[in-house]
């Protein structure tokens, strides 16, 4: 299967809502995958772990997800799996097509591609059911596989570790009777362009600590809005590069099966500025 959209609307899948079943957990409390894989929402992880595993079973998920562009395309799949509500692991691989950019300045390479390998580990609280909002640590290694022209514009490297710590809560007619979402978190991380683009740079070679957040409002049991923002850093000087929101509609029709669709604004990347666009993501889960 080709894809063809992954950079921004991931966000809408980590919308969960609080619907309860016969068994297990409620739907969507799995969220959706981010585009670096971890579950939660499209550009930021969420502190919710996939699937719908309980204490002693396994819960897992995939997806796939597009990012059209102006001048850009990104392609994301990949997959997670999580045992006893308390640890998860995520996978996923980045293709970014660099579309005008390269025959604008004649480019060897017409995209770059980039794997993520991803542990997050739910540290105490419950997303519903405690009096602390569900918190967790995450710790992703991210490898970008087309590193010549990142180096070319200063990066400094073409692999890293970066970490995350975010708090999510659900408020139950926290939003004028509708079911509230709140997630928040910050980010260390060096990555330009979530990493595409390497790391570090000539202008700054040290991590920086982003901020990142969500919010969604649950208007019935399988329908969903929101926006999400995060925090970039500028560490190359040939060309600036913007924070990323979106506002997204998510679609949750069962514990298996989730859509999301969003306009991402990503603003300047490698240049180009008024990277704004659509954002497509599926996800298959149990």
């Amino acid at each position: 299967m080709h894809y063809k959209n992954a950079l921004l609307l991931g966000c809408l899948l980590g919308v969960m809502a609080p619907i309860a079943e016969a068994d297990g957990r409620l739907v969507a409390t799995g969220g959706a995958n981010s585009i670096e894989g971890a579950a939660g929402g499209g550009i930021t992880p969420w502190a919710v772990l996939t699937g719908y595993g309980e204490e002693g079973e396994w819960g897992a998920s995939a997806f796939a997800t597009h990012v059209d562009l102006p001048d850009y395309a990104l392609d994301v799949a990949g997959m997670a799996v999580a045992y006893g509500n308390r640890v998860e692991f995520s996978y996923a691989h980045q293709r970014f097509d660099l579309g005008t950019l390269q025959h604008k300045l004649s480019l060897p390479d017409d995209n770059f591609t980039q794997d993520i390998f991803g542990v997050k580990v739910r540290l105490f609280g419950d997303l519903i059911f405690d009096d602390l909002p569900q918190v967790s640590l995450g710790v992703q290694y991210k490898h970008q596989n087309d590193f010549l022209i990142p180096s070319l514009v200063g990066a400094k490297r073409d692999a890293d570790v970066e970490g995350y710590l975010t708090a999510s809560r659900l408020f139950i007619g926290g939003a004028f009777g509708y079911n509230l979402l709140v997630n928040g978190g910050v980010r260390y991380s060096r990555a330009n362009e979530t990493g595409l683009l390497g790391f570090g740079g000539d202008r700054r070679d040290s991590r920086s600590l982003l901020k990142e957040g969500s919010l969604a409002v649950l208007f019935n049991p399988h329908w969903a809005v929101g926006v999400e923002y995060r925090e970039k850093p500028d560490n190359l000087s040939f060309a600036g590069e913007s924070d990323w929101a979106d506002v997204f509609v998510g679609w949750f029709p069962s514990k298996h099966f989730s859509v999301v669709l969003a306009y991402a604004r990503l603003g300047e990347i490698a240049t180009l500025d008024n990277q704004n666009g659509t954002y497509l993501s599926l996800q298959g889960s149990f």
